[in-house]
């Protein structure tokens, strides 16, 4: 009788053990497989955005600081700006006056796009009302938000963060200094085509090595003039 009530015991000890095994938290979830790596996280986009540039009322002539930012402006509309250059020009300050001297600066550099000009009203007891141009261009962004803490790093009642994957906001900052710092946009979706072969230099290359020489560039230096700053 004894043995038979310790194997009743240790069988209903394995059953309860069982059960609980069943109810246990450690199961895998959805967030168990989600992706590691942050470029999938955080990808990079191509989107059109707005470029902007305010220009202040200085009467008929622009100064050199604006000059040059507008013809800083006109260079990076001629390289990636699409459509029409907007101009936003506040009603009844006088802003019109200077649209010729804008025109002519973007002009300068090698902006030759239609300007369509749009009013706006201005409130002279904010300050100056400026004249803002905008143009669209592609440029490179992160689809994600960074800064979004979803989950308790430290742990919480739940046992999602004891997978020991990365953290959903790792990655992000980086993937936004790449995007801001690329040149062109165009470039993180496919390679340049390749540019025109340097001849003379392939044909010195190819003979030096039929040579069994050293085709690399030799820097000359001036030994010379750095023997005698050491002296």
């Amino acid at each position: 009788m004894r043995r038979l009530r310790s194997a009743l015991s240790l069988a209903v000890l394995a059953a309860a053990g069982f059960g609980l095994a069943g109810c246990s938290t450690l199961r895998p979830t959805q967030k168990a497989f989600a992706p590691d790596e942050y470029s999938v996280r955080h990808p990079i986009r191509l989107a059109s955005t707005q470029t902007h540039l305010d220009i202040f009322d200085t009467g008929r002539q622009l100064d050199r600081r604006q000059i040059q930012d507008l013809q800083e402006f006109g260079r990076e509309y001629a390289k990636h700006g699409r459509g029409p250059i907007i101009a936003a020009v506040p009603s009844g300050v006088g802003g019109h006056s200077m649209m010729g001297a804008i025109r002519s600066a973007l002009s300068s550099a090698g902006a030759h796009a239609p300007i369509q000009m749009t009013p706006y009203h201005a409130n002279t007891q904010l300050g100056t009302a400026p004249i803002r141009l905008s143009f669209a261009k592609l440029q490179a962004q992160v689809a994600s938000q960074c800064g979004v803490w979803p989950d308790d790093l430290a742990g919480g009642r739940d046992l999602d963060t004891w997978h020991n994957r990365p953290y959903h906001n790792l990655g992000c900052a980086y993937q936004t200094m790449i995007a801001a710092q690329v040149s062109d946009p165009i470039d993180l979706v496919r390679p340049r085509a390749e540019g025109q072969v340097d001849t003379v230099k392939r044909t010195k290359d190819i003979e030096a090595l039929r040579k069994d020489q050293d085709p690399a560039t030799n820097w000359r230096k001036d030994d010379v003039k750095v023997k005698e700053a050491q002296q």
